[in-house]
Protein backbone atom coordinates (compact mmCIF):
# COMPACT_ATOMS: atom_id res chain seq x y z
CA UNK A 1 0.00 0.00 0.00
CA UNK A 2 1.31 3.44 -0.89
CA UNK A 3 0.83 6.20 1.64
CA UNK A 4 0.14 9.73 0.52
CA UNK A 5 2.90 12.22 1.22
CA UNK A 6 2.18 15.27 3.36
CA UNK A 7 0.93 17.95 0.98
CA UNK A 8 -0.40 20.39 3.57
CA UNK A 9 2.22 22.99 2.67
CA UNK A 10 1.77 22.65 -1.08
CA UNK A 11 -0.40 25.26 -2.82
CA UNK A 12 -3.66 23.94 -4.20
CA UNK A 13 -3.67 24.22 -7.96
CA UNK A 14 -6.18 23.94 -10.74
CA UNK A 15 -6.46 21.27 -13.39
CA UNK A 16 -6.10 22.83 -16.83
CA UNK A 17 -7.18 20.85 -19.87
CA UNK A 18 -6.45 21.82 -23.47
CA UNK A 19 -9.41 21.15 -25.75
CA UNK A 20 -9.06 21.13 -29.54
CA UNK A 21 -12.00 19.03 -30.73
CA UNK A 22 -9.95 15.86 -31.22
CA UNK A 23 -11.08 12.52 -29.83
CA UNK A 24 -7.94 12.35 -27.74
CA UNK A 25 -8.56 15.76 -26.16
CA UNK A 26 -12.00 14.53 -25.06
CA UNK A 27 -10.34 11.47 -23.52
CA UNK A 28 -7.93 13.84 -21.76
CA UNK A 29 -10.94 15.80 -20.51
CA UNK A 30 -12.34 12.71 -18.78
CA UNK A 31 -8.94 12.06 -17.18
CA UNK A 32 -8.76 15.70 -16.03
CA UNK A 33 -12.24 15.40 -14.50
CA UNK A 34 -11.25 12.29 -12.54
CA UNK A 35 -8.07 13.96 -11.26
CA UNK A 36 -9.88 17.16 -10.29
CA UNK A 37 -12.53 15.14 -8.43
CA UNK A 38 -9.84 13.25 -6.50
CA UNK A 39 -8.01 16.48 -5.64
CA UNK A 40 -11.02 18.67 -4.98
CA UNK A 41 -9.69 21.08 -7.60
CA UNK A 42 -11.44 23.32 -10.09
CA UNK A 43 -11.02 22.80 -13.83
CA UNK A 44 -10.18 25.36 -16.47
CA UNK A 45 -10.79 24.28 -20.06
CA UNK A 46 -8.72 26.08 -22.69
CA UNK A 47 -9.68 26.39 -26.34
CA UNK A 48 -7.39 28.32 -28.66
CA UNK A 49 -8.29 29.56 -32.12
CA UNK A 50 -4.93 29.06 -33.82
CA UNK A 51 -4.14 32.44 -35.36
CA UNK A 52 -1.62 30.99 -37.84
CA UNK A 53 -4.30 28.74 -39.32
CA UNK A 54 -6.72 31.65 -39.60
CA UNK A 55 -4.05 33.77 -41.30
CA UNK A 56 -3.07 31.07 -43.76
CA UNK A 57 -6.69 30.73 -44.84
CA UNK A 58 -6.44 34.22 -46.28
CA UNK A 59 -3.92 33.18 -48.94
CA UNK A 60 -5.21 31.98 -52.29
CA UNK A 61 -2.63 29.21 -52.53
CA UNK A 62 -3.60 27.64 -49.17
CA UNK A 63 -5.08 24.16 -49.35
CA UNK A 64 -6.49 21.62 -46.90
CA UNK A 65 -6.74 17.88 -47.43
CA UNK A 66 -9.99 16.10 -46.58
CA UNK A 67 -9.54 13.52 -43.83
CA UNK A 68 -11.81 10.97 -45.56
CA UNK A 69 -11.54 11.92 -49.24
CA UNK A 70 -7.83 12.73 -49.31
CA UNK A 71 -8.59 15.47 -51.84
CA UNK A 72 -7.05 18.94 -51.65
CA UNK A 73 -9.37 21.94 -51.64
CA UNK A 74 -8.95 25.69 -51.08
CA UNK A 75 -8.57 26.69 -47.44
CA UNK A 76 -11.53 29.04 -47.11
CA UNK A 77 -11.30 31.62 -44.29
CA UNK A 78 -15.04 31.65 -43.60
CA UNK A 79 -15.14 27.85 -43.45
CA UNK A 80 -12.15 27.75 -41.10
CA UNK A 81 -13.70 30.36 -38.80
CA UNK A 82 -17.02 28.50 -38.74
CA UNK A 83 -15.21 25.25 -37.93
CA UNK A 84 -13.37 26.95 -35.06
CA UNK A 85 -16.63 28.27 -33.63
CA UNK A 86 -18.22 24.82 -33.85
CA UNK A 87 -15.24 23.22 -32.10
CA UNK A 88 -15.35 25.87 -29.38
CA UNK A 89 -19.03 25.17 -28.75
CA UNK A 90 -18.33 21.44 -28.67
CA UNK A 91 -15.57 22.09 -26.12
CA UNK A 92 -17.97 24.10 -23.97
CA UNK A 93 -20.63 21.38 -23.99
CA UNK A 94 -18.15 18.57 -23.36
CA UNK A 95 -16.51 20.42 -20.46
CA UNK A 96 -19.82 21.30 -18.85
CA UNK A 97 -21.15 17.75 -19.15
CA UNK A 98 -17.99 16.07 -17.82
CA UNK A 99 -17.77 18.34 -14.78
CA UNK A 100 -21.50 18.37 -14.02
CA UNK A 101 -21.45 14.57 -13.62
CA UNK A 102 -18.86 14.97 -10.86
CA UNK A 103 -19.98 18.28 -9.35
CA UNK A 104 -16.70 20.02 -10.22
CA UNK A 105 -16.47 23.80 -10.64
CA UNK A 106 -15.30 24.65 -14.13
CA UNK A 107 -14.76 27.45 -16.59
CA UNK A 108 -13.77 27.66 -20.25
CA UNK A 109 -11.27 30.18 -21.56
CA UNK A 110 -11.56 30.98 -25.26
CA UNK A 111 -8.38 32.45 -26.74
CA UNK A 112 -7.09 33.48 -30.12
CA UNK A 113 -3.38 33.29 -30.79
CA UNK A 114 -0.66 30.67 -30.73
CA UNK A 115 -1.59 27.64 -28.64
CA UNK A 116 1.61 27.34 -26.62
CA UNK A 117 1.86 31.02 -25.66
CA UNK A 118 -1.84 31.25 -24.78
CA UNK A 119 -1.68 28.19 -22.52
CA UNK A 120 1.51 29.38 -20.83
CA UNK A 121 -0.13 32.75 -20.11
CA UNK A 122 -2.87 30.92 -18.17
CA UNK A 123 -0.79 28.30 -16.34
CA UNK A 124 0.70 28.67 -12.84
CA UNK A 125 3.33 26.54 -11.05
CA UNK A 126 0.71 24.79 -8.91
CA UNK A 127 -1.50 23.83 -11.86
CA UNK A 128 -1.64 20.47 -13.61
CA UNK A 129 -1.96 20.77 -17.38
CA UNK A 130 -3.68 17.83 -19.09
CA UNK A 131 -3.63 17.35 -22.86
CA UNK A 132 -3.69 14.67 -25.49
CA UNK A 133 -0.35 13.56 -26.83
CA UNK A 134 -1.30 14.80 -30.31
CA UNK A 135 -4.06 16.98 -31.72
CA UNK A 136 -6.72 16.42 -34.36
CA UNK A 137 -4.16 16.21 -37.15
CA UNK A 138 -2.01 13.55 -35.48
CA UNK A 139 -2.24 9.85 -34.76
CA UNK A 140 -3.24 9.22 -31.13
CA UNK A 141 -0.50 7.52 -29.17
CA UNK A 142 1.96 7.51 -32.06
CA UNK A 143 4.21 10.38 -31.08
CA UNK A 144 4.49 13.55 -29.09
CA UNK A 145 3.02 16.41 -31.10
CA UNK A 146 4.90 19.71 -31.42
CA UNK A 147 2.42 21.55 -29.16
CA UNK A 148 2.65 18.88 -26.46
CA UNK A 149 6.45 18.87 -26.64
CA UNK A 150 6.68 22.65 -26.31
CA UNK A 151 4.33 22.70 -23.32
CA UNK A 152 6.21 19.86 -21.62
CA UNK A 153 9.44 21.85 -21.91
CA UNK A 154 8.02 25.23 -20.88
CA UNK A 155 5.03 24.75 -18.55
CA UNK A 156 5.59 26.05 -15.00
CA UNK A 157 3.83 23.05 -13.43
CA UNK A 158 3.23 19.37 -14.07
CA UNK A 159 2.02 18.24 -17.50
CA UNK A 160 0.01 15.05 -18.10
CA UNK A 161 0.14 13.71 -21.67
CA UNK A 162 -2.87 11.45 -22.06
CA UNK A 163 -3.32 8.52 -24.40
CA UNK A 164 -6.33 6.47 -25.43
CA UNK A 165 -5.21 3.74 -23.05
CA UNK A 166 -6.38 4.16 -19.46
CA UNK A 167 -4.09 2.91 -16.67
CA UNK A 168 -4.41 -0.84 -16.17
CA UNK A 169 -5.81 -1.67 -12.70
CA UNK A 170 -3.17 -4.35 -12.13
CA UNK A 171 -0.24 -2.17 -13.21
CA UNK A 172 2.24 -0.04 -11.31
CA UNK A 173 2.95 3.69 -11.30
CA UNK A 174 6.61 4.03 -12.32
CA UNK A 175 8.83 7.05 -11.66
CA UNK A 176 11.92 7.19 -13.87
CA UNK A 177 14.80 9.25 -12.47
CA UNK A 178 18.42 10.20 -13.04
CA UNK A 179 20.48 9.70 -9.90
CA UNK A 180 21.74 13.31 -10.03
CA UNK A 181 18.41 15.06 -10.66
CA UNK A 182 17.54 18.00 -8.46
CA UNK A 183 13.85 17.46 -9.30
CA UNK A 184 13.71 13.87 -8.04
CA UNK A 185 11.60 14.61 -4.98
CA UNK A 186 8.84 16.35 -6.94
CA UNK A 187 8.60 13.48 -9.41
CA UNK A 188 8.43 10.93 -6.57
CA UNK A 189 5.69 12.93 -4.83
CA UNK A 190 3.65 13.04 -8.04
CA UNK A 191 4.12 9.31 -8.51
CA UNK A 192 3.02 8.64 -4.93
CA UNK A 193 -0.15 10.70 -5.39
CA UNK A 194 -0.99 8.82 -8.60
CA UNK A 195 -0.39 5.48 -6.90
CA UNK A 196 -2.77 6.49 -4.14
CA UNK A 197 -5.42 7.77 -6.57
CA UNK A 198 -5.38 4.62 -8.71
CA UNK A 199 -4.77 2.19 -5.81
CA UNK A 200 -1.59 0.90 -7.44
CA UNK A 201 1.89 0.11 -6.13
CA UNK A 202 4.79 2.46 -6.89
CA UNK A 203 8.15 1.68 -8.46
CA UNK A 204 11.09 4.09 -8.67
CA UNK A 205 13.63 3.34 -11.40
CA UNK A 206 16.93 5.21 -11.13
CA UNK A 207 19.23 5.47 -14.14
CA UNK A 208 22.76 5.71 -12.79
CA UNK A 209 26.44 5.50 -13.63
CA UNK A 210 27.40 5.95 -9.98
CA UNK A 211 30.02 3.58 -8.59
CA UNK A 212 28.21 3.41 -5.24
CA UNK A 213 24.71 2.10 -6.03
CA UNK A 214 24.05 1.17 -2.40
CA UNK A 215 24.39 4.80 -1.37
CA UNK A 216 21.91 5.90 -4.05
CA UNK A 217 19.40 3.28 -2.93
CA UNK A 218 19.80 4.14 0.76
CA UNK A 219 19.43 7.87 0.14
CA UNK A 220 16.29 7.40 -1.92
CA UNK A 221 14.71 4.89 0.46
CA UNK A 222 15.50 7.26 3.34
CA UNK A 223 13.62 10.06 1.61
CA UNK A 224 10.68 7.79 0.77
CA UNK A 225 10.45 6.56 4.35
CA UNK A 226 10.63 10.11 5.72
CA UNK A 227 7.76 11.14 3.45
CA UNK A 228 5.67 8.07 4.26
CA UNK A 229 5.90 6.68 0.72
CA UNK A 230 6.10 2.93 0.17
CA UNK A 231 7.86 2.06 -3.07
CA UNK A 232 10.10 -0.46 -4.78
CA UNK A 233 13.46 0.98 -5.89
CA UNK A 234 15.42 -0.44 -8.81
CA UNK A 235 18.70 0.79 -10.26
CA UNK A 236 19.28 0.82 -14.01
CA UNK A 237 22.51 1.45 -15.87
CA UNK A 238 22.48 4.69 -17.88
CA UNK A 239 21.45 2.83 -21.01
CA UNK A 240 19.42 3.37 -24.15
CA UNK A 241 15.76 4.28 -24.43
CA UNK A 242 14.96 0.72 -25.51
CA UNK A 243 16.61 -0.66 -22.35
CA UNK A 244 14.52 1.69 -20.22
CA UNK A 245 11.42 0.58 -22.12
CA UNK A 246 12.19 -3.04 -21.31
CA UNK A 247 12.56 -2.19 -17.63
CA UNK A 248 9.21 -0.36 -17.63
CA UNK A 249 7.52 -3.37 -19.20
CA UNK A 250 9.11 -5.66 -16.63
CA UNK A 251 7.67 -3.44 -13.88
CA UNK A 252 4.22 -3.67 -15.45
CA UNK A 253 4.01 0.11 -15.77
CA UNK A 254 0.54 1.54 -16.23
CA UNK A 255 1.65 5.17 -15.89
CA UNK A 256 5.01 6.88 -16.16
CA UNK A 257 6.28 9.93 -14.25
CA UNK A 258 9.46 11.63 -15.43
CA UNK A 259 11.15 14.97 -14.80
CA UNK A 260 11.80 17.16 -17.82
CA UNK A 261 15.44 17.25 -16.69
CA UNK A 262 15.76 13.47 -17.03
CA UNK A 263 18.35 12.83 -19.73
CA UNK A 264 16.24 10.07 -21.27
CA UNK A 265 13.56 12.58 -22.23
CA UNK A 266 15.92 14.38 -24.61
CA UNK A 267 17.89 11.37 -25.88
CA UNK A 268 17.40 9.87 -29.35
CA UNK A 269 14.79 7.14 -29.16
CA UNK A 270 12.69 8.75 -26.41
CA UNK A 271 9.71 9.19 -28.74
CA UNK A 272 10.04 5.57 -29.82
CA UNK A 273 9.93 4.54 -26.17
CA UNK A 274 6.72 6.47 -25.61
CA UNK A 275 5.21 5.15 -28.84
CA UNK A 276 5.96 1.58 -27.86
CA UNK A 277 4.65 1.89 -24.29
CA UNK A 278 1.69 4.18 -25.04
CA UNK A 279 1.27 5.10 -21.37
CA UNK A 280 -0.15 8.20 -19.72
CA UNK A 281 2.95 10.31 -19.07
CA UNK A 282 3.31 12.96 -16.35
CA UNK A 283 6.25 15.31 -16.76
CA UNK A 284 7.36 17.40 -13.77
CA UNK A 285 9.42 20.62 -13.97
Amino acid sequence: MTSKPDTANQPAGRVLVLLDGSRLSLDALEAAADIAHARGAEVLGIFVEEVNLLRSAGYGWSREVGASSGQARPLDAARVHARMQALAEQARRSLSLAMARRGIPQDLKLCRGQVVSEVLNLASPGDLLVLGRVGWSGIPGARIGSTARALVLQAPGDVLLWTRSRPRPQGRVVVLLNHDQGANHRAVRVGADLALQYHQPLSVLVRTTDSDPQRITEDLLGYLQQEGIAARVRLLPMASASAAARALKEEGASQLVISRSCSLFTEPGADSLLMELNLPLTVTP
